[in-house]
């Protein structure tokens, strides 16, 4: 067991390094302390959202919204949808994140008005908070699961990777990591924009609902580069800060 966490590790660090060049802040979260000083935000195990990522970015987004609207907005960000379908659930979350979150509140003469939280900065990508955290343990109904890494934006969840050693087939991930992950820890995928997988050789992205044959190889950065299958290539050509 603890040989073979040793040879995935051997394709998690280069991908984390990787991370750390493209401007990304980095966490190990393996041995993570959960509760009201969590540095994070993740009170329990079973948050998969890092609240006080979400906080600041909201603040600072939204300098004319009070205290009160912006804990409104985390909460709608963050309320119980398992009794949805996790596309529906997930569709919500992107509406949120496109289009704002919509908040009913009242003006100076108590009139009702709506005030829209942004979450995301679509116009200076860069000025997103983005954080890759590795090994972080995440409770669902019934199990814990600990995906290899879980990219951030803003303190949303949007990305996640599976890795494999070399010498396992990368089809592996899909059939028993991610199919397990959506039976056991279905709350992260609420917010999911694309899944990851890997062996270091072979190298597969899609959609966490996708069937397998719809997981694609991501052969260049640019269109005016050369094609080159390869996590880098990968990683680059959908990670980078100016590609949201």
């Amino acid at each position: 067991m603890i040989m073979g966490f040793s040879e995935d590790r051997s394709v998690e660090q280069p991908t984390i390094g990787l991370f750390g060049n493209l401007g990304y802040e980095t966490v190990d979260l393996f041995n993570e302390s959960f509760g009201l000083e969590n540095p994070l935000g993740r009170e329990t195990s079973s948050d998969v959202v890092l609240r006080k990522r979400l906080r600041q970015k909201l603040v600072e987004f939204n300098p004319s919204a009070s205290e009160e609207i912006i804990n409104a907005a985390i909460n709608e960000l963050t309320k119980d949808r398992s009794s949805l379908s996790l596309a529906r659930a997930n569709q919500e979350i992107y509406e949120l994140l496109k289009n704002g979150i919509k908040i009913q509140t009242a003006n100076d003469k108590g009139e009702g008005i709506t005030e829209i939280v942004q979450v995301i900065n679509w116009n200076t990508p860069e000025n997103n908070h983005f954080l890759l955290a590795s090994q972080m343990w995440i409770t669902g109904e019934l199990h814990n699961r600990r995906p290899d890494l879980i990219g951030f934006v803003n303190g949303l969840p949007l990305i996640l990777f599976e890795l494999k050693k070399f010498t396992v087939n990368v089809k592996h991930a899909y059939d028993n990591n991610l199919s397990d992950y959506l039976d056991t820890i279905p709350q992260l995928f609420w917010y999911n924009a694309f899944v990851i997988l890997s062996n270091g050789l072979e190298s597969r992205i899609g959609t966490f609902n996708a069937p397998w044959e719809h997981f694609n190889e991501w052969k260049r950065i640019s269109e005016r580069d050369e094609g080159k299958v390869s996590l880098d290539t990968i990683i680059r050509g959908t990670c980078e800060k100016t590609g949201y």
